[in-house]
């Protein structure tokens, strides 16, 4: 079995065990590639009545997941010129003009307010749920009372289901039709998105997946709310092959390119600004038991979409949906191109979880390639300049090379002096070393590696926003090959905790050994088995930091320090490496 292959049977395993942890009756869930759903599975029944496993052709409703096609509607009215996104809200739909304001030095909340949740409005979770077919002329009579403020408008996230009902009335002003027909003329018939609507009856019958609540022992149908003012926030209809379509669109928004936009009504540039992170909405330590490693997760609202920041495989990109008789999610890594999208016909059917960490899984089973930073193209000459310069000093090419701060920041005399010292601290000649690739976190900056015969020679180069990049910092530090003494001090500081200190090893009296042994065997509960990796850090003789390679996977550093004799341990630690989440290529 391909890695693939294994992959997606493990995807498919975790949302079967969903259904029979959480008994929701039925469910289809898909994978998208490049663009494509490559992926599709299904398990239960379309209905009580009727036994056929769903699949990617059912449609069920997919609640907030709407918010998405609201959000990129505006967009497409901005794009035309009908509206800007820092309008006030009240000047395309009148009857917020009467709102009382949340205090007196509250700005009017704005087109853009309402797209990132910020427009103050209280969370409406589950009351928004039971609006969506609220006719239009009780809400137009709604929206005249004013809403009820929690927070300033423009100031945090506070997630709003009215607020997408707003959006819904903008496009019916700026448009000049019905919301769900702009959306439709607009996006779901040029996306031959056909299966995609606000209609229940519009939907074949033996595709419409039945939605139920289950209380007590019994399941109920529900979640048949007709088409009405809060449509917006959540009334759309759809099915994973459909919405492998969706997905694939935004996924193809990246990277910028200078090739023809293709056949998405939308804009490439509009498609990855609905993406970023506009609003704030929260960092968490997600739950985890107490020896295993917490896990963050910065979240931020962007246009409709929600953006997370994972440190172990980046950007996720993301939009969950809630209802009455249902439950959704659809997430993808434009990264790797990957997306999963997942759908139940349980109310709240939690599908989130799971379809989350089956994308975590995917990009971390390294299925698909990940795309990196593009360097600019000055960056690779500086680089190849910089190796020339520590071969052979040449006033002429650093003067080439160098930005105007380079010689302010550090005469020019000083910075040669220092950078043929670390050299001949590696002794050259100075060559590539395989197992150290070159990394950039962004397409101006490059951290590499050179070899010489005691050691390497750690580079790390940044360049301006010239018209004619040139470089504005250098940065050169030597690494020795830690000495025998070092090296054994380190294995002896692995192979701990120590009741009584191994023969022949001997340290200084401001040693700590039980804060040495506690950090080993955490290292261990943590990582399992640790060995010593590439040095890092170091002079050599004296001290020597090295990256561990670990059996569990995961970055581990151990630093030891011998006396001036370097004879005893003076100190050791093993850390856990700091680390940002991986550098992708927009």
């Amino acid at each position: 079995m391909t890695d693939f292959a294994a992959a997606l049977a493990a995807l498919d395993a975790r949302f079967a065990q969903l259904m029979a942890d959480r008994g929701v009756p039925g469910a289809a869930w898909g994978v998208v590639r490049d663009g494509r759903l490559v992926h599709d599975g299904g398990a239960g029944t379309v209905s009580l009545a009727d036994p056929t496993t769903p699949t990617a052709d059912h449609a069920f409703r997919i609640a907030s997941m709407t918010k998405s096609f609201t959000a990129a509607t505006v967009l497409l009215l901005r794009d035309e010129g009908r509206l800007r996104l820092d309008d006030p809200a009240a000047q395309h739909v009148p009857a917020l003009a009467a709102w009382r304001p949340y205090a007196s030095d509250a700005a009017p909340v704005t087109i853009r307010d309402l797209l990132t949740m910020s427009a103050g409005l209280a969370t409406d979770d589950p009351w928004g749920d039971r609006q969506q077919g609220l006719p239009l002329d009780a809400f137009e009579r709604l929206l005249a009372e004013g809403p009820s403020f929690a927070l300033p408008p423009g100031v945090a996230y506070e997630y709003s289901n009215l607020g997408y009902g707003i959006l819904g009335r903008v496009i019916t002003a700026a448009a000049g039709r019905e919301y769900r027909e702009v959306v439709r003329e607009r996006l779901l018939g040029p996306l031959g998105m056909a299966a995609t609507g606000y209609l229940e009856e519009q939907v074949p019958a033996g595709r419409l997946m039945h939605g139920y609540a289950r209380l007590g022992d019994e399941l109920v149908r529900e979640g048949r709310d007709g088409y009405g003012a809060l449509a917006a926030m959540g009334g759309l209809f759809s099915t994973v092959r459909d919405l492998a379509t969706w997905v694939g669109g935004f996924l193809d928004a990246f990277p910028a390119r200078s090739d023809a936009e293709g056949p998405h009504p939308l804009r490439r540039s509009s498609r990855r600004e609905m993406q970023q992170g506009h609003r704030p909405a929260g960092v968490e330590v997600l739950a985890h038991a107490p020896h295993e490693v917490p896990r963050l997760r910065v979240s931020a609202y962007g246009f409709g979409l929600e953006r997370h920041t994972d440190p172990e495989v980046g950007t996720i990109v993301s939009h969950s949906g809630g209802y009455p008789g249902f439950g959704s999610y659809m997430a993808w890594h434009p990264a790797s191109g990957l997306g999963v999208i997942a759908l139940g016909s349980l109310r709240y059917a939690p599908m989130r979880p799971a379809a989350h960490e089956a994308l975590r899984d995917l990009v971390l089973a390294g299925v698909s390639p990940r795309r990196a930073p593009s360097p600019i193209p000055a960056l690779d000459e500086a680089a190849a300049a910089v190796d020339r310069l520590l071969e052979t000093w040449d006033d002429a090419a650093a003067d080439a090379l160098f930005a105007m701060n380079m010689d302010l920041d550090l005469p020019r005399d000083l910075r040669r002096s220092a950078l043929e010292a670390a050299v001949g601290a590696v002794r050259g000649p100075l060559r590539s070393d395989p197992g150290r690739p070159a990394t950039s976190a962004t397409p101006a900056e490059r951290t590499w590696w050179r070899r010489g015969v005691r050691g390497w020679l750690r580079l790390q180069v940044r360049m301006t926003p010239e018209p004619t990049p040139r470089l504005q910092s250098l940065a050169a530090e030597a690494v020795l090959e830690p000495s025998w003494a070092l090296t054994e001090a380190a294995q002896v500081v692995l192979s701990g905790p120590w009741p009584a200190l191994p023969r022949g090893v001997a340290v200084t009296q401001g040693f700590d050994r039980d804060a040495c042994s506690r950090g080993v065997l955490a290292g261990r509960e943590r990582f399992g088995a640790m060995r010593l990796g590439l040095p890092v850090a170091g002079d050599g003789a004296s001290t020597a930091t090295w990256a561990l390679e670990t059996e569990r996977g995961g970055e581990a550093l151990l630093r030891v320090v011998l006396d001036d004799a370097g004879r005893r341990i003076e100190a050791a630690a093993i850390t856990v490496a700091g680390r940002a989440a991986p550098a992708e290529g927009w």
